[in-house]
């Protein structure tokens, strides 16, 4: 095991750490069954894994995530009495099926800019798209219910409002646009090391134009000085990044990031600057996700606000 390996177990376990004292320290009532299904499951399957038991070694990520999305709803619930899952089952269902499609932009973004590949996965087509399909339908659940259960724990307190004028919004679109446009006009050497772009790009794209649209939107939550759902997004960046990252270390079918900068400072498979992109990339999940459920008139786009037990835009 190498120092920055070291580095990684010891940050994503301090981190869990800090999550479970949190929710003992808030909890009102039991931890749902399926909650403690999810917990269970987990531990199984890391075992199963780290023997090399096929076929949970090969899937172990989706695996992992799902059991981790149970335990993580089910904490919620076991906080607030209410959650994405058992409180709007019809929402969260659109936010699992609305990932999937999501997640292949920046597939799209990468077929030009070669900053990671796949290994491992099988060979045979339905085995494949079971596997990229189920990992990249967990990916914005994830993030959504980390962020409920942060947002449960009452870390974040209501503040001065933040107002964005019409110019200021203007400018923040045309800057998100231009981020998304200029890793596709350059040249490729150089396209490879400006991803973070990308990981910037759609949130000042899209969340000015939500507001703007009267849906939810991080600017609509600073507006009505609600810096707590920005805050709690950011830090389940955090948190899910290095779960991400730790799990697809020791699973057989794993990402490797090949982009061409600090691959000398891995922590699992990641260059430990790379973990700063996993703050914006939450809150590009969450101005994404509502965007595409108002493109698509889902009627479950309005979620159940876990912050004030009570229906409101998500």
């Amino acid at each position: 095991m190498t120092g920055m390996t070291s580095v990684g177990l010891a940050i994503t376990g301090l981190t869990t750490a800090v999550l479970m004292m949190a929710f003992f320290r808030r909890k009102r009532g039991p931890l749902p069954a399926y909650g403690w299904a999810g917990l269970i499951a987990l531990i199984v399957a890391e075992c199963l894994m780290l023997c090399g038991f096929q076929p949970v070694a090969t899937y172990f990520t989706p695996v992992a995530w799902t059991c981790y999305i149970l335990l993580a709803d089910a904490a919620v619930f076991a906080i607030r009495g209410c959650s994405r899952l058992q409180s709007n089952p019809g929402q969260f269902t659109s936010v699992v099926v609305l990932s999937v499609p999501l997640w292949l932009i920046f597939e799209a973004y990468n077929l030009r800019l070669h900053n990671w590949v796949y290994t491992g996965v099988p060979q045979e087509w339905p085995l494949a798209v079971l596997g990229y399909g189920w990992s990249f339908a967990t990916i914005t659940p994830g993030i959504f219910e980390t962020s409920d259960l942060i947002g449960s724990f009452g870390w974040f307190q209501a503040s001065a409002a933040i107002r964005f004028s019409s110019g200021t919004q203007r400018t923040m679109m045309l800057f998100g646009a231009l981020c998304l446009i200029t890793p596709l006009t350059v040249a490729q050497p150089l396209a490879a090391r400006l991803f973070f772009l990308v990981w910037i790009g759609f949130v000042f794209l899209l969340d000015p134009w939500n507001y703007r649209h009267g849906l939810p939107s991080l600017m609509g939550y600073l507006a009505e000085g609600r810096r707590d759902r920005f805050y709690s997004l950011l830090a389940a960046g955090f948190v899910c990044g290095w779960l991400w990252e730790f799990w697809n270390y020791w699973a057989s079918a794993k990402w490797h990031y090949i982009f061409p900068m600090f691959q000398s400072w891995k922590i699992f498979e990641m260059p430990a600057p790379g973990y700063l992109g996993f703050l914006p990339f939450a809150l590009e999940c969450f101005a994404m996700y509502v965007t595409a459920a108002w493109l698509l008139r889902l009627p479950t786009v309005r979620a159940y606000d876990l912050e004030r037990g009570s229906r409101t835009e998500a």
